[in-house]
């Protein structure tokens, strides 16, 4: 079958980086076509070449066989490309009908056809098989029912090309088997797909053919039965990677409690209480929204408790705000890193000094920039961060890189409770194995760590004990032996009680 989209030879080279070198991408009618590969690889790059967004330097593209520019997203959407990002572009305060026209108004006369507005949203949630609700707010609908939106308001252009940038990242898994049938039902129309996921696991279930990038070069497009998920993973870092777990450090009998929590309450947090020794990893499994973000929120200031007590190294510490957190040794590395854990307009030594800054001010108040650059050029080597310099905008950079910078930020410090919420949300397999060794090497160093991950295996393999978390309790510990994940889920979800 003809390919519907062809990307031939595409370059694009941004100051000091040539971001995609000579690349291939065809995709077939009514076809999944997963395109995977590590941070910077070149993925959303050229999607965003695809969409409009940015222009290659050389290549073409062709749509059903004829050669097209394509010099903005209006002309994208023009010729049937819909691209769905991993941030959502909706308007929160409007509805769903209103988001799903917005751009597309259909009017009489001057004014907006509001009948009209409500029957091309209602067709376009009809094709999709799906209700919700369409007079309130989007920024009250679920993650879940705002991504439907987002696919309604690209059926309604009539894309015959949907781009879906991790669609599953932060779904449950009730929600990413609604999104993969509403993907089905949109195959059998002859909408085709371009999915992008660091989910390898979940490619079986929706994914017809793959591609690879590594380095900004497509390295190898086959059919997915034909790729075993080792195969993807050595094409995408360039080595045979082991995808297991690092063994965990034994935890000492007599290893000194670093990290105590008594009584924790918040508005969200009920009455926590645990502990956590020097060289061990407690994590805090459950579902999305069960409260282990406001666990770890609370202990690091960034939600003021509302009763308890916390102890680092046996020593009472009054948290009333994230600096107060950190003069205590407490670190958070947040979920969300590019609005919570970085300032994405600063460079990468701006963003791994910015903690500490006041351990770089000279007697004359000034910065000295010659010790952050130091400093910084230290932690870049250590971490492996890729980077062109210091000096480079931290926005540029990819996720798993941009995970290792907020990272720096706290290894400059004298950190000893890290409290890592989502490490490795978004990264490639490569930058997962690279966290995972950091996360080993701070229990060697005697630090005490606090792990919040969705990922069910992640969370039990990376963790010597498990707390888990339902309605802002902690309802069971499991040890790293007794751990399993039917015991985990059945307490989650309240099967267990």
């Amino acid at each position: 079958m003809a390919p519907i989209l062809r990307m031939n030879g595409i370059v694009k080279t941004f100051p000091g980086v040539r971001a995609l070198d000579g690349v291939q991408l065809e995709v077939a009618p009514a076809e999944v076509h997963a395109l995977v590969g590590e941070n910077g690889a070149g993925k959303s790059t050229l999607m965003k070449i695809l969409s409009g967004a940015q222009q290659a330097d050389a290549g073409t593209i062709e749509l059903d066989g004829k050669t097209v520019t394509i010099d903005g997203p209006r002309t994208a959407e023009r010729l049937g490309i819909g691209m769905i990002y991993q941030e959502f572009n909706l308007v929160p305060d409007l509805n769903a009908v209103d988001n799903i026209v917005l751009g597309a108004e259909p009017t009489r006369g001057v004014f907006l056809d509001g009948k009209a507005a409500l029957a091309k949203a209602t067709d376009a949630l009809a094709k999709l098989g799906v209700v919700i609700p369409l007079d309130i707010p989007t920024r009250r609908l679920s993650v879940a029912q705002q991504q439907t939106i987002e696919i309604s308001k690209a059926i309604a252009r009539r894309a015959r090309i949907l781009v879906l940038d991790e669609p599953t990242a932060a779904l449950t898994e009730r929600e990413i088997e609604a999104l993969f049938a509403l993907i089905r039902t949109l195959k059998a129309d002859g909408v085709a797909f371009v999915y992008i996921s660091h989910r390898l696991e979940e490619l079986p279930a929706i994914a017809d053919r793959v591609t690879v990038m590594r380095d900004g070069r497509t390295v190898a497009t086959r059919p997915l039965a034909e790729m075993p998920r080792e195969e993807i993973i050595r094409l995408m870092v360039g080595r045979t990677l082991d995808t297991h777990f690092p063994d965990l450090p034994a935890v000492p009998a007599d290893a000194p409690v670093v990290l105590e929590v008594r009584g924790l309450a918040s508005r969200f947090v009920r009455d926590v209480s645990f502990t956590v020794r020097a060289g061990e990893i407690v994590g805090l499994g459950g579902l999305v929204g069960a409260g282990r973000t406001e666990i770890v929120r609370a202990i690091a200031g960034a939600d003021v408790p509302d009763a308890g007590e916390i102890f680092v190294d046996g020593k009472r510490v009054r948290i009333v705000s994230p600096h107060s957190a950190i003069e205590a040794g407490i670190a958070l590395i947040t979920e969300d890193r590019k609005s919570q854990g970085l300032v994405l307009g600063m460079n990468v030594r701006e963003n791994t000094t910015l903690a500490h800054l006041t351990d770089f001010v000279q007697r004359d108040q000034l910065v000295d920039r010659r010790r952050e650059i130091e400093t910084t050029s230290r932690m870049i080597a250590e971490l492996h961060i890729r980077t062109p310099s210091t000096e480079q905008i931290v926005r540029n950079l990819s996720g798993g890189n941009q995970q290792k910078v907020v990272l720096a930020k706290w290894l400059i410090g004298v950190a000893k409770v890290f409290l890592f919420d989502e490490p490795t949300r978004g990264i490639d397999v490569g930058a997962k194995a690279e966290i995972y060794g950091l996360m080993i090497e701070l229990l060697k160093r005697g630090a005490a760590i606090v792990m919040v991950s969705s990922e069910l295996p992640e969370a039990l393999g990376m963790a010597h004990r498990i707390f888990v978390v339902r309605g802002g309790r902690l309802q069971a510990e499991f040890s790293h032996a007794e751990a399993t994940p039917d015991k985990v889920i059945a307490v989650a979800t309240g099967a267990a009680a």
